[in-house]
């Protein structure tokens, strides 16, 4: 293991390399660091490290120090370290880097300085005020700076399928050192992410990751995050099994977000780095919660979960768990158990992750010399097999209260398809609602409730029972709204018919067929009047003239992406147009009078009633059948004089509404 050189030597060595380490700038407990015309001041116990004159200096986080320059050999790190505290490094500005989890970067351009604070957790501010604290005294601006390298799409699945042996340590080695490792390993262990990770990682980038998956290495990612809280680490998890789930979430997250950036796709396994702890019930729950949250985030976004754990303490504690539903148990296992056979530990049940989930460390902070070059490491046996790749070409077209989802699917493997209402998808296959399972490529769900949306998700399966990342696609409901003016007319009278149609999630579905259909108040099916195309807005109209009472009821029928859905169904009530005639409209006693008409339409044999008005009713008089043409007439001889008033009624059958004259009066002198 390499320590730190005393202050003084680090001191001395930066005279020699031409910079300045002045003393204290007040009572003996700071000092002035320089660099190419940017100074700073820090702590004065701080050592101050020349990488120029020793480029094999380790950049160890987890001790203060100022580092000086970048590294340009293999860097001498012991193999695992774990911690977090305080410094700052100080590097020539070449390309452009953005801060992340306990490292605060700032761009110094006058003087081509890129200054990195490391920092323990929850000691931010004191990172920023030392930053804060810097200034430019002779401006000596960079070479070209290039802005960070956008990552490509990430491709490189870690790992592969691959059962052999594998080393980790705690810096990414040197592009140099990975080749001349090269066969004897095929796999390496590298710390993506999390606030413990506690070596500089100057190598660890998209490019050296790319350049080292075409030569065939495989990758164990690696998460140094919150510790369990029996052990005496600066970051601990919470001890409330709540809160842990939701930091086992949020790292998992921070994870992805790292391995993405380095080009490592879904499928890869992520592992939480859990050091060695003397359990306790509470402590036990706290790390199993919190790998639950873990590996539900990861297995939701597509990747494994993995967790890197003492076989005596975590991987004990894991397996007590195995079965339990209380808690989400971790893909993969990696166990550090030194000096048992390859691939077991007495901790573990050897009928537990079997399906090539296992990673064993049965040796640790050893060197080793491959090709030349030394390295400190853990060494590792892998046995791995990476799940299946997704579907392709996942897609949904809506129907009326039915989706059709088509999929492509990788050879021999079948498909786990699940929904939820809404626009998120299932995250995981325990959770939604079942649609499908089988080996099919297309699929019909039915009985989808009208305007409602969903969100579904299809995983694959493969024959070891693996299952790959989850695909997606958003089946977005709509809504058909009806207007019909005037709500009740005459026989041979227009309606006006309208709808708005949109989707819900408030876009407008213009230009789409949308389809008017009717049914007679006495029709049990529905039949269809036309489509028509809705306008800009998503609005159609047209009149119609139903000759009896009907239902009229709009419908979009859906599309790529969008449900189908049916409106209200209001009556349009129809009336018999209804004619009335009284002549003469004035008799003498004695004498009387003819009051006819005509219903259209005719009716024929059904009754038509005379009524008189009596104060504030109506009272019947008498009642005749209309004629094959539809006419009706009443003799009316009243026996006193005076004015009457008359009127005329037919009543509602199953087609029309009742109806009736206009009042007409009779004079009787």
């Amino acid at each position: 293991m390499r320590l730190f050189r005393p202050a003084g030597i680090a001191l001395a060595l930066a005279l020699v390399a031409g910079l300045v380490a002045t003393g204290p700038a007040a009572a003996g407990d700071t000092k002035t660091v320089a660099y190419r015309g940017y100074q700073v001041t820090v702590p004065s116990t701080w050592p101050v490290v020349d990488l120029a004159a020793d480029p094999t200096a380790c950049v160890r986080l987890d001790q203060p120090a100022v580092y000086l320059g970048r590294s340009t050999a293999q860097a001498n790190c012991p193999a695992h370290l774990v911690g977090r505290s305080s410094g700052l490094i100080l590097e020539p500005l070449t390309t452009t880097q953005a801060s992340s989890d306990g490292l605060l970067r700032r761009a110094i351009t006058d003087a081509g300085v890129l200054a990195t604070a490391y920092y323990a957790p929850g000691t931010e501010r004191a990172a920023s005020d030392v930053l804060g604290s810097g200034r430019v005294v002779t401006k000596t601006p960079s070479a070209r700076v290039t802005p960070q390298a956008a990552a490509a799409a990430p491709s490189v699945v870690a790992t592969g399928n691959f059962a052999g042996n594998g080393f980790d340590t705690c810096a990414a080695p040197a592009q140099s050192a990975m080749d001349a490792w090269r066969p004897t390993y095929q796999g390496v262990g590298i710390y993506i992410s999390g606030g413990l990770r506690a070596c500089a990682q100057p190598n660890l980038t998209s490019g050296w990751v790319a350049a080292n998956a075409a030569k065939g290495w495989q990758f164990l990612l690696i998460d140094v995050g919150l510790q369990a809280p029996c052990t005496t680490y600066k970051s601990l998890m919470s001890s409330r099994p709540a809160t842990t789930f939701v930091q086992g979430k949020n790292a998992a997250t921070n994870a992805i977000a790292a391995a993405q950036a380095l080009g490592f796709a879904p499928r890869s396994a992520i592992y939480s780095d859990i050091e060695a702890y003397t359990s306790t019930p509470a402590c036990k729950a706290a790390v199993l919660s919190y790998l639950s949250g873990w590996t539900q985030e990861l297995n939701s976004r597509g990747y494994v979960g993995g967790a890197y754990v003492g076989a005596a303490s975590g991987g004990a504690d894991l397996n007590s768990a195995y079965t339990s539903t209380a808690y989400t148990r971790p893909d993969n296992i990696w166990f550090a158990h030194w000096g048992s056979p390859a691939g077991t530990s007495r901790f573990i049940n050897s009928a537990y992750w079997t399906n090539h989930q296992r990673v064993h460390q049965f040796a640790g902070d050893v060197s080793e010399t491959n090709g030349g070059v030394t390295i400190s490491i853990d060494k590792n046996y892998l046995n791995l097999t990476a799940p299946p790749a997704p579907v392709t070409g996942f897609s949904v077209t809506g129907g009326v209260a039915a989706a059709a989802l088509r999929w492509t699917k990788p050879l021999n493997t079948t498909v786990m398809l699940r929904n939820a209402a809404g626009s998120t998808p299932p995250p995981l296959t325990t959770s939604g609602t079942a649609v499908y399972n089988g080996a099919a490529s297309i699929y019909t769900q039915t009985g989808l409730p009208n305007s409602a949306s969903y969100a579904y998700r299809v995983w694959t399966k493969d024959a070891r029972g693996k299952i790959g990342p989850g695909a997606d696609v958003r089946l977005v409901g709509s809504k058909a709204t009806i207007g019909a003016s005037p709500a009740s007319i005459m026989y041979t009278g227009a309606v006006t018919l309208s709808s708005a149609v949109t989707k819900l999630d408030g876009g407008k579905l213009a230009g789409v067929p949308v389809v008017l259909y009717s049914k007679a108040k006495t029709a049990s099916k529905w039949s269809t009047v036309g489509s028509f195309t809705s306008d800009a807005n998503g609005i159609v109209k047209t009149t119609q003239k139903p000759a009896v009472s009907t239902y009229y009821m709009w419908g979009y029928n859906g599309g790529a992406g969008v449900l189908g859905t049916r409106s209200a169904a209001p009556l349009v009530q129809v009336h018999p147009a209804l004619s009335a005639y009284l002549t003469p409209a004035a008799i003498r006693l004695g004498g009387s009078t003819l009051l006819y008409g005509y219903l259209n339409p005719p009716h024929a044999g059904t009754t038509a009633y005379l009524q008189r008005r009596s104060g504030t009713t109506w009272v019947a008089v008498t009642t005749g059948k209309l004629t094959t043409n539809g006419k009706y007439a009443f003799s009316i001889k009243p026996t006193a004089r005076g004015t009457f008033t008359y009127r005329v009624v037919w009543l509602a059958d199953a087609d029309h509404q009742g109806t009736q004259t206009a009042s007409k009066v009779l004079t009787v002198s």
